[in-house]
């Protein structure tokens, strides 16, 4: 009886010529693994597929509810954009799959796991540091890795075969989405100068093309955590989705993007994420009007550090609930509700409430009712530049007796 092997299978090139390669170089019964987060995916085409292609079972786990609950709001809470830009969408995502493929994997009472990473990215880290931090015994296979097939060589692979797969040499884009984002790479967006071409997109209409009129969004927060949108109650992927399709419509969410990937390189990738473009602006807005101009400034060295994290594939590091438990007691205080403009590629902050704002308008006010005492300035000015101004006092002392001490230089010899 041969062993089995659960494999992380999406349907797209990579994972689908892996069941082939694992079935015919490892001799293994392979088992497929799909995690529904809202990739707005036909499940049961890919279910389908797996068996097409030689899987001996296959597992689809709806784990949407879950993925907003216990990834995505943790990512709001952190304002997390990887390198100020990137909603993690991919990252997030990876240690749920681990998850479930350690979970599938003892179900299945298989000796060994799989994923169809590449050895050039981010994402062989991400599963195989949380597959490893939950069941070290299980052996991991990266097919991809192994092989060390281009992905022409793939394609071509794939079609000998019989293989279906989403991709072929003239539009041999890799993509992957779930309900936080969506994103593409490779073929001519490999070219760094080059601009995307309007084929990648998806969820997102350009400026050209993007409404004429603009949309205005008010979402709620409770604790940091989005309840409502325009004083309607949603349940949370529902509030997602809606934020995706306004979002879209507007083209909110598309990002270009040069980041460093953890392996070393750098990497060009495409990104469209609404939702997270929007529901992150909201949040940030909320917490400078609810939260000191200390915890404002340090949460934001706190923030990346969480992107960062979970970004090279660190989710299950204890130093990520060290930082979580900073963040979450700020949310305490994180409730009310921002008004936000779509319009032509924009998410722009328009008005903004919470019954704990720190914002005080008697204070704030030019007008003669206001109660800040502009005589108090005069004295904190002094007391606030005491440091700057005798250390400038000193440098310039310094620098005279340095050039009274320095000696005049010597006249040449004849």
């Amino acid at each position: 009886m041969r062993e089995k092997i659960v494999l992380a299978y999406s349907g797209g090139l990579d994972t689908s010529v892996a069941i082939r390669w694992l079935k015919e170089t490892k001799n293994l019964d392979v088992v497929t693994l799909t995690v529904d987060l809202g990739q707005a995916e036909d499940l049961q085409t890919i279910q389908d597929k797996s068996r097409q292609i030689g899987a001996t079972n296959h597992h689809t786990i709806k784990a949407e509810k879950e993925f907003v609950e216990d990834y995505v709001f943790p990512a709001i809470k952190a304002n997390a954009l990887y390198e100020r830009k990137y909603p993690i969408s991919t990252a997030l995502a990876r240690p749920l799959i681990a998850q479930k493929l350690v979970e599938t994997a003892h179900s299945e009472n298989a000796t060994s796991v799989a994923h169809g990473c590449t050895g050039k990215g981010n994402d062989q880290v991400r599963f195989e540091v949380a597959i490893r931090s939950q069941d070290p015994t299980l052996k991991i296979i990266a097919p991809m890795r192994e092989w060390n097939l281009s992905r022409e060589e793939e394609i071509r692979y794939a079609n000998k075969h019989g293989i279906p797969v989403p991709a072929d040499l003239d539009n041999p884009y890799s993509v992957d989405q779930n309900l936080w984002g969506r994103s593409i790479e490779c073929g001519v967006l490999e070219d760094p100068s080059a601009e995307p071409p309007a084929e990648i997109y998806e969820w997102t209409s350009s400026q050209e093309q993007a409404l004429n009129e603009p949309t205005y969004v008010n979402i709620q927060f409770d604790n940091g955590i989005p309840v409502a949108v325009n004083d309607r109650p949603m349940p949370p992927v529902e509030i997602i989705r809606e934020l995706n399709l306004k979002g879209g419509k507007h083209g909110v969410g598309r990002i270009d993007h040069l980041e460093d990937r953890l392996v070393g390189i750098k990497s060009r990738e495409i990104y469209e994420c609404p939702a997270a473009t929007i529901m992150i602006e909201a949040h940030r807005e909320l917490e400078k009007s609810v939260l000191t101009r200390h915890e404002v400034w340090f949460k934001e060295t706190i923030d990346a550090e969480w992107a960062r994290l979970v970004y090279t594939g660190l989710w299950n590091d204890p130093f990520r609930e060290d930082l979580d438990a900073f963040i979450e007691k700020t949310q305490e205080r994180v409730t009310g509700s921002v008004r936000l403009k779509l319009y032509k590629g924009s998410a722009q902050i328009v008005a903004r409430s919470s019954p704990l704002s720190l914002y005080d308008t008697d204070l704030a006010t030019y007008n003669a009712s206001s109660t800040f005492n502009q005589a108090w300035s005069e004295g904190f000015i002094q007391i606030w530049g005491m440091p700057t101004v005798v250390a400038n006092i000193r440098n310039r002392q310094n620098r005279a007796r340095i050039v009274k001490q320095t000696p005049p230089p010597q006249a040449p010899l004849a």
